[in-house]
């Protein structure tokens, strides 16, 4: 690694690029979004075809369950193999990537590409780690995922990695650098999903990028700024499940792997891209539930006697709970609730909820989508309000990891796309 970034958990990595091939069908969106929504994957499926793309090196969220899991996990690990024989990528020693997202709404989002230290990351509860999750990670999740991990020569990475960073010291003075550095693509994302661009930082900008990134994990900084002890330099914003995966998968390796080869073993570490999270155009969404298969108002009726003193209707102080279904929309509020967020109660009941009754929950971006979805016989949503962005450093540090799907860094379509890879064996 890079000299000037040793002792930091983030750097340059040997990034694989796709070429000689249409970008804009290579590219398709984050695994795990559009899992209740199979037109949406069925689209891409018919606008890829046989084209070379990421669809192929990939297995949606949605598919994981499915009756054919072994024989698709099978194709992609053999696809993956394929592309690096046929040379479908170009490798880009020891790079940085600049990145530029245009969404939809005509915002740019701005980015930077490289791989973490997955001995600086932790996803459990009350981690001092550098790297921390900022939502509760489901354990169940992870098998399935190190399933499709375990075997694959290939990373393509969706994990967008979170720096409190209110002075722009890493990330955005590379928006000046770009007119000369070298693009290394620019194209149209598919599915209305905007525009995506990428530079390779120059010797340069790495200097500098190493040094602003020393500058935030220092730990006499942090500790003036926040009154911790312990660095919290980066957060997962998206992806945590795909980073536990990736280190699930390193911790397997190092039972059979001499310490002293840790090091160099490649799974060690993981592609992110980092973004600033003072970016004014990243915007934390809620993501809403969706329960299917239940009794709405057997299930209404339960919230309300799980918590003493909850009632119908928009309540001043308490946490006030808005729910939709096919005969209407209404509100729960419960007053002195326990947990510090909406999201907190609700989901600690509907956890408990359905352990003992039928149904199924799935965590919906986008509240007309939610509203869509409820409006069908035995579906119930609740549509929670969003967070604001500024607390999710503070609240981290004092709480730990806050409930699952607690934030959405966009909605669905805003999500990060696969591109950029990394070989992991």
């Amino acid at each position: 690694m890079d000299e000037r970034f040793q002792g930091l958990p983030f750097g340059p990595a040997d990034i694989l690029l796709p070429q000689n091939c249409d970008l804009t069908k290579w590219s398709v969106v984050a695994c795990d979004q559009y899992t209740s929504q199979p037109e949406y994957w069925q689209r891409v499926e018919r606008f890829v075809g046989s084209a070379p793309s990421a669809l192929h090196l990939i297995l949606p969220e949605s598919s994981l369950d499915g009756p054919n899991v072994e024989t698709d996990i099978m194709d992609v690990t053999n696809t993956m193999s394929r592309y690096l024989r046929e040379g479908v990528f170009r490798t880009c020693p020891d790079a940085l990537i600049y990145v530029e997202r245009t969404l939809d709404s005509g915002k740019v989002r701005r980015g930077l590409v490289g791989m973490v230290d997955l001995e600086a990351y932790d996803y459990e509860p009350g981690s001092t780690a550098r790297i921390r999750a900022t939502e509760g990670t489901v354990l169940s999740r992870i098998p399935p995922r190190v399933a499709v991990r375990k075997n694959a020569p290939v990373e393509l990475p969706h994990v967008m990695l979170l720096a409190d960073d209110p002075d722009g010291t890493v990330i955005e003075p590379l928006y000046a650098a770009a007119e000369r550095l070298e693009k290394c693509y620019d194209f149209e994302l598919m599915e209305h999903s905007g525009h995506l661009r990428g530079w390779l930082l120059d010797d340069a900008e790495k200097g500098r990028v190493a040094r602003a990134l020393h500058a935030l994990a220092d730990p006499a900084a942090f500790r003036a700024r926040y009154g911790a002890e312990d660095v919290l330099l980066f957060a997962v914003g998206d992806g945590n499940h795909s980073l536990a995966t990736a280190k699930a998968c390193y911790e397997r390796l190092k039972d059979i792997t001499p310490p002293e080869q840790w090091a160099g073993l490649p799974a060690r570490y993981a592609l992110v891209e980092l973004v600033n999270l003072h970016d004014s155009t990243l915007e934390f969404e809620p993501i809403h539930r969706v329960l299917f298969g239940i009794d709405p108002q057997v299930l209404l009726t339960d919230l309300k006697n799980a918590h003493p003193g909850a009632y119908e209707g928009v309540g001043e102080e308490g946490h006030v709970l808005r729910y939709v279904w096919e005969q209407g929309s209404g509100a729960i509020t419960v007053p002195r609730p326990e947990a510090t967020l909406p999201a907190a109660t609700l989901q600690t009941f509907l956890d408990r909820w359905l352990s003992v009754h039928r149904g199924r929950i799935d965590y919906i971006h986008g509240a007309e989508v939610a509203r869509s979805l409820a409006d069908q016989p035995g579906n119930l949503a609740f549509l929670l309000p969003a967070m604001d962005k500024e607390s999710l450093f503070p609240a981290v540090l004092r709480h730990g990891a806050l409930p699952r799907k607690t934030f959405s860094m966009g909605e669905a379509q805003d999500k990060r796309f696969y591109l950029e890879g990394r070989k992991i064996r």
